[in-house]
């Protein structure tokens, strides 16, 4: 039977481009993010990891499989973790081969249906294969509950009824397409109404047959994404077993595929070693024994998790078990640093202002949305901290004196703009004490959001982040879902990994407390 060329792609070229979507959707942030990532791709690193068992040599036919294994892994990991996640159609790049022989034979195609049907008399055959192709596509949106919709469509699009119409020059093509049309009306979700509408005021056969593909295809898709959100509850129960199952296939294949993990943890448990165990929750005793001091896996793991948000993704490989998820840590890391600027450029603007703007409405979102405008693309390379600060500090003096002057403040003195102003430029120094002090409690703020992360009562917002509370509090839940998930699915194997590291500290402990 043939097809019509819109619809060339086969089930392996939809597989693909699958794959090449779930590799846009997971690389999603810009080319700087990408790059950096890519830069620190766990190969060129593993020499500066600890060392577990040797790897052994594997097949072809192996590496095939796991990296099988790999994508079906991540690709059920951002269904789950993606509330966002939607199938997209492949596209072409617009001067690819692909695309240009795509584009001839679909031409060609066009071109053949449009010769038959200014035949004389018209010849139907290409039409009634197109109209049984659409015939299908129409009686695959149905569910089972839609009898009486099947039966219309099957009724009127009888290819075996069309054919001996077409032969006795009884064939009304353009009342067929009306009838598809209006099933397309029926079937299709709200958001292509519009597409409908426009296929209407089609009046062209030919393009009016190309126009109902393209549409169809669009309702695919929907009626795809419908599948993905449907199953995401159902996926979520079960993607935590089937990612483990997935990894500790890889782990048999690749033994030393915990070295990052290990090294990432035993750093972990060394940083609260040297804070004196400050940061051990109330309940930790759910780890090593042997004392209140002695480490717990509760509190290894928490501080873990915080490193990866000071991660430098440069030059340090990320470890094994987060790989998947590397790109939205980054993505946070880049949107605390830059909320790091807004909150200390709001504190010193706050500070400079007195209580005059303090309750003013809208104020404090008006300097967020001129930082934000002015520090757009700070992680780039080609950004100028110093010249976009410089700015920044012109354009908040100006604001805080138009504010000042409408609710009957004295502006502004130059001596004191010129003060804000260097505060404010000040800011592009790394040993900048207003940045050391937003930036420990934005860090606190989210060391006790993981420690509560299983509580009702979220943690109360330190003082001096209020003005970018509602900014903090997106970004951390989005942090405790990530972490909770990895959680949920890699626990066993830190607590495997913990094990030997705790047990070590505590020996250590131990040790030192008989020699003293």
């Amino acid at each position: 039977m043939s097809q019509n060329p819109d619809e060339l792609n086969s089930s392996e070229e939809k597989l693909s481009g699958l794959e090449d979507d779930q590799e846009e959707n997971l690389d999603n942030s810009d080319q700087s993010i990408r790059k950096r990532i890519r830069q620190s791709a766990p190969g060129s690193h593993r020499d500066e990891t600890p060392k577990s068992s040797p790897s052994r040599p594997v097949s072809i036919e192996e590496l095939m499989e796991t990296a099988k294994g790999v994508t079906n892994m991540a690709l059920a990991h951002e269904i789950v973790v993606n509330g966002d996640f939607q199938i997209k159609p492949a596209e072409l790049p617009e001067h690819s081969l692909e695309k240009k022989v795509r584009d001839i034979v679909h031409k060609a195609f066009w071109d053949c249906l449009e010769a038959q049907l200014k035949d004389d008399p018209p010849t139907y055959d290409h039409a009634i294969k197109l109209l049984g192709e659409i015939k299908e596509s129409l009686l695959s949106f149905l569910l089972p509950g839609h009898t009486r919709l099947r039966s219309q469509i099957t009724e009127v699009l009888d290819l075996d009824l069309i054919k001996q119409e077409a032969e006795n020059g009884a064939l009304d093509i353009s009342k067929l397409v009306k009838f598809v049309i209006g099933m397309m009306g029926t079937l299709c979700a709200p958001a292509r109404d519009e597409d409908i509408k426009k296929l209407k005021d089609i009046n062209e056969i030919v393009p009016l047959f190309r126009a109902i593909f393209s549409v169809l295809d669009l309702m695919k898709m929907d009626m795809a994404n419908f599948a993905v959100s449907s199953i995401r509850p159902k996926l979520m129960q079960q993607s935590a077993e089937y990612e483990r199952k997935k990894f500790q296939e890889f782990l048999e294949k690749q033994p030393n595929s915990l070295d990052l993990v290990t090294k990432w943890l035993q750093e972990a448990a060394d940083d609260l070693a040297k804070l004196g165990h400050e940061m051990l929750p109330p309940h930790c005793g759910d780890g090593a024994t042997g004392g209140a001091s002695a480490l717990c896996f509760t509190a290894v793991q928490n501080q873990a998790y915080l490193k990866l948000l000071k991660w430098d993704h440069m030059n340090r490989p990320f470890p094994e078990t987060v790989l998947m998820d590397q790109t939205r840590f980054l993505e946070m890391q880049l949107e605390l640093e830059q909320l790091l600027v807004v909150g200390t450029v709001l504190l010193v603007t706050f500070s400079a202002a007195g209580p005059a703007l303090i309750d003013v409405p809208g104020f404090a979102e008006k300097i967020k949305t001129i930082v934000k405008v002015l520090l757009t693309g700070m992680h780039l390379p080609s950004f100028n901290l110093k010249e976009s600060l410089a700015t920044l500090g012109e354009k908040v003096c100006a604001e805080v004196n138009s504010c000042l002057s409408q609710h009957g403040f004295t502006p502004f003195s130059a001596e004191r703009e010129a003060v804000l102003k260097g505060q404010i430029q000040a800011v592009a120094s790394p040993d900048n004490s207003i940045c050391k002090l937003i930036d420990s409690r934005i860090q606190k703020f989210l060391e006790n959001y993981l420690a509560s992360s299983h509580q009702k009562s979220l943690p109360a917002i330190p003082g001096g982040l209020g003005p970018i509370q509602r900014e903090l509090e997106e970004i951390a839940a989005k942090y405790i879902r990530l972490v909770n998930y990895n959680r949920m699915v890699f626990s066993p194997y830190y607590d495997a990994v913990l094990g030997k590291i705790l047990t070590k500290e505590e020996s250590q402990i131990v040790g030192k407390s008989e020699e003293s």
